[in-house]
């Protein structure tokens, strides 16, 4: 069943883009450039971009600063989450968690599934929730980016999705501002 959009203004949220590689620049990044194109597209805000080595301590490091911010209410991951050696994305990101969004790696494969076939099995995508900040972890792959946005990263971040979406649970959200 298909829910339209109810009555209720945007509100733009503050969103940091954490890319995740040992290879990856600025200039390279197509997949943290994807998200801060999508994200900006959709009427939010880049709260702040890092690229940072797939070490699990950098990482946890990096997150808890934007989980402790008050300037950040959603937080996108995109690198580290498969089955390599250096691939520590979900052992830094998960320990932080007061709950787990359970469904968005079940949706994410779902919906790779159909690009992929079987490999969507090698991606350990997740989410959860932290001091009212939403953590979604995603492939380092621009496709996969491209899957996790459009099919449910940013519906849930859209404060006009019904029946409902993640702003009302997001601290200072309306803080942000809103558009009609």
């Amino acid at each position: 069943m298909s829910h339209s959009k109810f009555e209720k203004p945007f509100v733009a949220l503050q969103i940091a883009v954490l890319t995740v590689s040992d290879t990856r620049s600025l200039e390279t990044d197509t997949s943290g450039q994807y998200l801060i194109d999508a994200l900006t597209g959709a009427g939010h805000q880049l709260a702040e971009r890092q690229i940072i080595k797939d070490d699990i301590y950098q990482i946890r490091a990096t997150v808890s600063a934007w989980i402790a911010s008050s300037q950040v209410q959603a937080i996108l991951i995109t690198g580290g989450t498969g089955f390599s050696g250096r691939d520590s994305t979900p052992e830094a990101v998960s320990v932080l968690f007061d709950k787990h969004v359970e469904g968005f790696g079940e949706l994410f494969r779902h919906f790779s599934m159909i690009e992929i076939g079987t490999s969507t099995l090698q991606s350990r995508a997740l989410a959860g929730m932290t001091n009212n900040t939403v953590i979604f972890c995603m492939p380092g792959s621009t496709n996969a980016c491209k899957t996790a946005w459009i099919n449910i990263i940013s519906p849930q971040l859209d404060s006009q999705q019904g029946p409902c979406n993640f702003v009302a649970n997001l601290k200072k959200a309306e803080a942000c501002g809103s558009r009609n």
